[in-house]
């Protein structure tokens, strides 16, 4: 089973993976971009913000999900594997950027994952109060940089993109106390 943790920087992602793997040794966790050799590498590219293009940048995200996919998700099919960021992000930085087009996002990024999108998401949404204050705490990437105006608008892309897809998700108030999300993503993933 593949099951992808999304949401906008500081959400609290990173923490309920590691209490996952905290509480189930045998789930496989990775993240995107940087759950490979070339993802690190891209991943370094991408965090300092230093490509004009915003289609450079949507095609380097799309190059390192596939050698993800075939490194990291396919050779795995038959475990629990939980990524921290994936193929939802994508689409919704893309959208937050310009001007891209929803399906054209989905069809290059099915494209990307030969076609394998997660069975199962997370959505972890946060607001500005709770932004402001964790953003606050810690040094900011070159993509944490465009403002926290932006990070929300990608998050808004993120919801509105997952309600046309059709895939199963839970959302997250992010804002909640760590155990009471930690335990509304035990039920729903029922483990």
């Amino acid at each position: 089973m593949y099951i992808l943790f999304e949401g906008i920087d500081t959400c609290g992602k990173s923490t309920q993976i590691e209490l996952l793997a905290q509480k189930y040794p045998t789930l496989m966790t990775t993240h995107e971009p940087g759950g490979t050799a070339f993802g690190k590498q891209a991943r370094e590219i991408l965090l300092s913000d230093s490509l004009a293009s915003k289609r450079a940048e949507l095609l380097l995200f799309l190059a390192d999900r596939a050698e993800h996919y075939e490194e990291v998700l396919k050779p795995n099919k038959d475990k629990v594997v939980i990524s921290d960021r994936g193929f939802l992000s994508g689409i919704g930085y893309a959208l937050a950027n310009g001007d891209f087009d929803f399906d054209e996002l989905v069809t290059l990024n099915k494209f990307a994952l030969s076609g394998h999108f997660p069975d199962k998401i997370i959505l972890f949404v946060t607001n500005m109060e709770t932004l402001k204050l964790r953003t606050a705490q810690k040094e900011l990437d070159g993509i944490e940089l465009r403002g926290l105006e932006y990070l929300i608008n990608v998050q808004n892309k993120m919801h509105e993109s997952l309600q046309k897809l059709g895939i199963d998700y839970l959302e997250v108030d992010a804002t909640d106390s760590i155990e009471n999300i930690h335990q509304s993503i035990l039920t729903y993933l029922e483990l």
